[in-house]
């Protein structure tokens, strides 16, 4: 067994001001997606990305602080939020859904694209191959707080958490930084260039938006297995977690973009 390492959430306080580690590991997120996208934005020569990509990340910010708030409350804790309606604003005292911040992030970006006539799917998959990073440093942030632990086993890297009770649990934190995070960045960036080289049915826009959708719910539905569900909901479906029933909507909607962006790729073509 392995000693969870009991990292002061709180970096540092300045009077009444607290910086946490959560906060930080979500700003070097943000910076690192903005970095990658000018980097790309720069090499293919897109003065249209390059004159909005400032404002486009502000309405992604509130797109995916919103929806993830509002995913929470709703999917996973109606109840609580309904009674208490005055928390709902309260982040700073946690519950963020991932999948209501991805849907957030999605309609945050296309409103904002359709308004400037930028092409959404061109611009989707610019920031879609940056945002495994972004799921790298939160799934940091979960493991210092000490949230969002795994389920009871004997592995030997298994960890006592604080709020975990007594006995050792998984880090699935750490197995989802590295699947969610790494392992699919590893997949993705290679890929980038594809779409931008030719408007053929084999890449078109939108293809690399498919493959995240596809390959995040792939990699969360099997961490899922090893994570503890939320204790206010259990488990839903049979065995089953409220993560896992998201995930697999997920990946069917990532199927289905990807067919539909081929199709639409196919029709332009024979246009």
């Amino acid at each position: 067994m392995l000693e969870f390492p009991h990292i002061d959430p709180v970096l540092c306080s300045l009077g009444p001001l607290q910086i946490r580690w959560y906060g930080l590991m979500y700003v070097l997120g943000f910076a690192a997606t903005y970095g990658l996208v000018l980097l790309q934005a720069r090499r293919l020569q897109w003065r249209q990305m390059l004159d909005h990509v400032d404002n486009l990340n502000i309405a992604l910010i509130f797109g995916v602080i919103l929806g993830g708030r509002l995913g929470y409350v709703l999917l996973y804790n109606p109840a609580h939020y309904l009674a208490n309606p005055w928390e709902i604003p309260a982040t700073w005292s946690g519950g963020m859904s991932f999948h209501g911040g991805c849907l957030g992030v999605l309609l945050a970006g296309f409103w904002y694209c359709r308004r400037k006539g930028i092409d959404p799917w061109k611009a989707a998959d610019l920031y879609i191959v940056t945002v495994p990073i972004g799921l790298f440093f939160g799934r940091l942030g979960n493991f210092i707080n000490g949230e969002l632990y795994g389920r009871v086993t004997s592995v030997p890297w298994a960890m006592i958490f604080p709020d975990g009770g007594p006995l050792p649990r998984h880090p699935s934190q750490l197995y989802e930084a590295g699947l969610e995070g790494i392992g699919l960045f590893l997949l993705l960036w290679p890929l980038k260039d594809k779409p931008w080289k030719a408007q053929g049915a084999n890449w078109p826009h939108g293809t690399l938006l498919a493959l995240f959708l596809i390959g995040y719910g792939c990699c969360r539905f099997g961490v899922e297995f090893f994570r503890e569900p939320d204790a206010q909901l259990g488990f839903i479906a049979r065995s089953f977690s409220m993560g896992q029933v998201l995930c697999a909507i997920m990946v069917l909607a990532g199927i289905v973009l990807w067919l539909g962006r081929k199709q639409s790729a196919r029709q332009r073509g024979a246009a």
